[in-house]
């Protein structure tokens, strides 16, 4: 039997259930972390092998194909559809045209409604060119406007589906179907973590609601369990039941987590190794070692006032999603390897009716907070290694829904990236003079995606999981890099 020094001498591990939760007393809400696991669908990711006992670390840092230009990755969703002709694709045709219906010229298009009696509707806000690179923004975004010379804004976006959980899907996983490992587990899977005491994967949801299609937008698919995303809250808490119990040294917590663990290696068999069972078990480690190190990364409380007002943690409108932001921050600068932010309850962006009311809220909400990011990462040298994503799952329709909504639109849509190797400064791609379709220098999801992971290092090619006898991909049988993004 063997044995851990606690406050009172030494610790037998206990030997039975009855002994365990007598040794455990109230010390569970430091498993808590471990408990919401895939099971539950809410949380789970973690290095499946054990640091203690030198069994392989699927998370630990691994090479890349070729010398990484970004070695980690915010992506900020847009959940629900935000509108590129009313943000960043101005469009001086739909103002002539507004009030016809759309010219027959422009063909036929998907779309979840009947559209011939719609009218085109003008974008909701005037647009004008910002810095060196004259890009033009709308009034919405007048923070991140002021940053566009750092942006490589794509115009000429374009996806599958019509409706939301197929197109969180495609944008989160590359397929429309759910089921598939996500962009941040693909990452994780294909380069590690640097930092072994939190998450390689994390993802921060809007606590108002959480995006249409739900968890498997940052789920393992069919990879190990140990590649899924990590639920941080934003709050005072970002995560639950952290610290420790009273009365329960990290001696007791140890002992307990390791007794866990010995059981759990017990029912582990041969080629085991990459089951839920086995990540389970560095979940739990993940889970101790985390009560060490999270309190910190999670704790803005040290920054200074002139960070806190960057994010609009001073305001009451872009405190919250300020301080996701900021966490985000802090969690790159110690190696976290892709961070997810979600903006928008479970509707969000998705403006059917009252566009300029919609769309006011969330931009009010995350414009600051997004532009305080961008110069608060370039201030600090991480810009240079941290790509920036922002967009959603699709875009709007030029022509109105009602009298003042907007359908959605996977046809032509707009998102950007910034700093991790892109060039600034440019716009790649354009729609068609209304904003209907993606026209010249298309980019499908396919191949945004294969952008990201050679930013990453990875070619998405050759980045492969053995599945069901097939070597899967992100991007399956298509995709191709966007050179023109890359710096």
């Amino acid at each position: 039997m063997s044995h851990c020094c606690g406050p009172n001498g030494p610790a037998t591990r206990p030997t039975s259930r009855r002994q365990f939760l007598r040794h455990a007393g109230g010390g569970f809400g430091m498993l808590a972390l471990a408990s919401m696991l895939g099971h539950d669908g809410l949380l789970a990711a973690a290095p499946q092998a054990s640091l203690r006992t030198g069994t392989p670390n699927p998370l630990a840092p691994r090479p890349s194909h070729f010398p990484a230009k970004a070695q980690r990755v915010i992506f900020l969703f847009m959940s629900g559809g935000p509108s590129h002709v009313d943000l960043f694709d101005p469009k001086p045709d739909l103002i002539r045209l507004a009030g016809q219906p759309i010219p027959e010229s422009f063909g036929t298009f998907k779309t979840r409604r009947a559209v011939a009696k719609n009218k085109l509707l003008a974008p909701l806000r005037a647009f004008k060119p910002y810095g060196e690179s004259g890009i033009e923004v709308s009034d919405f975004l007048p923070n991140i406007a002021t940053c566009v010379d750092d942006l490589c804004l794509l115009r000429g976006c374009h996806g599958d589906s019509v409706t939301h959980p197929e197109s969180v899907y495609q944008m989160n996983t590359g397929s429309i179907l759910m089921g598939r490992p996500s962009l941040g587990a693909w990452a994780t899977y294909g380069l590690g973590t640097e930092n072994q005491n939190m998450p390689a994967f994390v993802v921060m949801p809007d606590p108002a609601g959480w995006v249409k299609g739900g968890a498997p937008a940052w789920g393992n698919g069919y990879m190990p369990a140990s590649y899924q995303g990590t639920i941080l809250r934003g709050g005072e808490s970002p995560i639950l039941h952290l610290n420790t119990p009273k009365g329960i040294s990290a001696e007791q917590q140890q002992a307990t987590v390791d007794f866990i663990n010995q059981l759990n290696r017990h029912n582990l068999g041969p080629g085991a190794e990459d089951s839920e069972l086995a990540a389970r078990i560095g979940a739990y480690e993940l889970a101790f070692r985390m009560q060490q190190h999270a309190p910190d990364v999670v704790d803005v409380a040290k920054e200074t006032a002139a960070t806190r007002r960057l994010y609009g943690l001073d305001d009451q409108i872009t405190a919250e999603f300020g301080h996701r932001c900021l966490l985000a921050r802090r969690m790159v600068e110690r190696g976290v390897r892709f961070v997810q932010l979600y903006c928008g309850d479970t509707n969000g962006w998705d403006g059917h009716s009252d566009m300029e009311g919609n769309h006011s809220k969330l931009c009010a909400q995350s414009d600051l907070p997004v532009a305080g990011l961008l110069k608060d990462l370039k201030s600090r040298g991480l810009l240079d290694s941290t790509l920036v994503i922002w967009g959603g799952e699709f875009g709007r329709m030029p022509m109105s829904e009602g009298t003042n909504g907007r359908d959605h639109n996977p046809h032509g849509f707009s998102m950007w990236l910034a700093g991790g190797g892109v060039k600034g400064g440019q716009v790649i791609g354009a729609t068609d003079a209304v904003g209907l379709r993606a026209e010249t220098e298309k980019t499908h999801v396919h191949d945004i995606h294969a952008t990201i992971l050679h930013l990453l290092g990875l070619d998405h090619t050759r980045l492969t999981f053995r599945h069901n006898g097939r070597n899967e991909r992100l991007t399956d049988v298509s995709g191709t890099v966007i050179r023109k993004a890359i710096g």
